[in-house]
């Protein structure tokens, strides 16, 4: 019987254990840590006073593969990327800042990616709130 009752304490203080280890990996992270003091920018940021579709925001979206999915040939999730049309659409419903932003509600894309920048973010918002224009 001692054997047993020893065998069940050393079970409890490895799981009282584990719980206190997994305990201690979760409990320093915190939600509303400020992504920018978290993981600072590197270099600098200069978003222009006229960003332009064609100069800006579709080499953004080329160089994190928005295109890769979101195209004329397979729009995943309806969402055509690739044209004038198709992005301007969803600048205008909120839609493409709600998703490159991880904006609650939204599928944060690129899915399964790293988040853009905050320079590149800040830079297709400057581009939406000129009314998205076809430059």
């Amino acid at each position: 019987m001692d054997s047993c009752r020893g065998a069940k304490q050393l079970t409890m203080k490895m799981k009282f254990l584990m719980l206190a280890f997994l305990s201690a990996l979760i409990i320093p992270g915190c939600y509303y840590d400020i992504e920018e003091e978290l993981y600072p920018p590197t270099g600098t940021c200069t978003i222009p006073a006229t960003v332009s579709l064609s100069q800006h925001v579709n080499p953004i979206l080329q160089n994190n593969n928005c295109l890769f999915c979101h195209n004329t040939s397979s729009p995943s999730g309806n969402v055509n990327l690739s044209t004038y049309t198709g992005i301007k659409a969803k600048a205008n419903d909120g839609r493409l800042f709600g998703a490159i932003n991880h904006l609650p509600g939204f599928s944060p894309m690129p899915q399964g990616g790293n988040k853009l920048t905050t320079c590149q973010i800040n830079t297709i918002k400057s581009w939406i709130d000129a009314g998205a224009p076809n430059n």
